[in-house]
């Protein structure tokens, strides 16, 4: 039996090719897919009914890199720059997780996501110390209910790389109807040498998994002689994601681009960390798809409303005014369906196009910081925050609603997270 969801009455945005603004139009869902999106749609026997009089419709947003365990030390270093976040962070903080740790951070991390209307999330997992750490992870992402893409980033004692990420695609083998799938998460030439780089792809392109790697992010020199390695070795045959890419010349774009690699930008804590001037105009103008995401809550907000406005901000304030033509637009495509073309998931979700899954959200225009709003895309990059997502849907299925989420006790969760948060910080 089809089960038939109707949005009626929202303002509709849709994000492909670009984004548009449709007007007060319906959307239509069966069994989890987007079916029709137009005006006048009819519910028919048994459907649910969801009235959006006076709500902005649009596409989930996906964030495509989070390091999602971090949730438990949320603002532990807000002023700090990289190498204190390696020493802080790395060094010590995360040394100290556990197993429990690991799922109650990764649980509320996620949670915040769908909380804030992030419906996709690259969990760019750093923090598989021990097979139960990955197993925490994996499991808090499908407790959640969101899609993700666990990127999996081996951690564990010298040797291991293959067999853990041979057990972990089989265990994120993509059967139908998982929401949570994997790519590897490399360390790269440029963090773990060229020997643990060559392991990393060659196993990636074996098992069929897409590459996430921190990328340009280290200076020139670094990029540009990491960017030939990959190359020479052919390596960029396997679809790759660079991570900040902030040190890459115009010309290394263009090769990024001819070779089909993506972008991922974090405009808030490239800035925040002083690692570089996001690229998120010089990217996107060589045709590589690029992507936003939050990175970590360690030093940076945790949604995609302050990564929007922070790009768009960024972009049209570069010195040299080249960015003069980033528009509110362009932030919203880098959050949806743009976001999704760097994960690999073009053909599934960033936009309302009849035949993906129904991933999206309901946004209100009624209170004093939204409303009057005369360009509807504008006001969601420039106006909205947290406090105007009133319904999350990922797959068909609502998991917030009314501004409240679904599914879970959000005070079990809080609780588990503050358990954990006193602890590390003790430890």
């Amino acid at each position: 039996m089809t089960s038939t969801t109707l949005i009626k009455n929202g303002v509709v945005i849709d994000t492909e090719p670009e984004p548009v603004v449709l007007g007060q139009v319906d959307v239509r869902i069966e069994d989890g897919v987007l079916a029709e999106v137009g005006p006048g749609l009819t519910a028919g026997p048994g459907a649910e009914v969801i009235d959006a009089t006076g709500r902005l419709v649009l596409p989930g947003f996906v964030d495509t890199h989070r390091h999602t365990w971090q949730a438990g030390i949320r603002a532990v270093t807000p002023d700090i720059t990289f190498p204190g976040y390696l020493q802080r962070i790395i060094g010590e903080l995360a040394p100290r997780h556990q197993a429990a740790d690991v799922y109650a951070g990764n649980l509320a991390g996620a949670l915040e996501c769908l909380d804030a209307g992030i419906t996709t999330l690259l969990d760019w997992s750093h923090i598989q110390l021990t097979p139960g750490h990955t197993d925490s992870a994996v499991r808090a992402l499908r407790d959640s209910g969101i899609r993700g893409v666990f990127g999996y980033c081996y951690g564990g004692a010298p040797g291991g790389l293959d067999s853990e990420t041979r057990r972990v695609r089989e265990q994120l083998s993509g059967t139908s109807g998982d929401l949570v799938t994997m790519a590897l998460a490399a360390l790269g030439p440029e963090i773990a040498g060229e020997e643990r780089a060559l392991e990393e792809w060659r196993l990636a392109a074996e098992l069929g998994l897409p590459v996430t790697a921190h990328l340009g992010g280290h200076g020139s020199e670094s990029a540009a002689r990491g960017l030939a390695f990959l190359e020479s070795n052919g390596l960029l045959r396997t679809p790759t994601t660079f991570v900040h890419a902030l040190h890459y010349t115009d010309e290394e774009f263009k090769r990024i681009a001819a070779a089909g690699g993506s972008v991922s930008v974090s405009p808030v804590d490239e800035m925040n960390l002083a690692i570089g001037y996001p690229v998120s105009g010089r990217a996107r103008a060589a045709g590589i798809p690029t992507g936003l995401s939050a990175d970590t809550v360690v030093c940076a907000p945790g949604d995609m409303f302050s990564q929007m406005r922070t790009a768009h901000l960024l972009e049209r304030g570069r010195p040299d005014g080249a960015g003069l033509g980033f528009s509110t637009r362009d932030a919203l495509r880098m959050a949806t369906i743009e976001g999704a073309e760097v994960l690999g998931l073009g053909d599934a979700v960033g936009s309302l196009r009849p035949g993906k899954q129904a991933d999206l959200i309901v946004l209100r225009t009624d209170t004093l910081g939204m409303a009057a709003a005369h360009d509807p895309i504008g006001a969601v990059v420039l106006n909205a925050d947290t406090s105007a997502v009133e319904t999350v849907m990922v797959g068909g299925r609502v998991v917030k609603s009314g501004g409240q989420l679904l599914h879970h006790d959000l005070a079990t969760v809080l609780a588990a997270l503050k358990e954990s948060a006193d602890n590390l910080a003790r430890a």
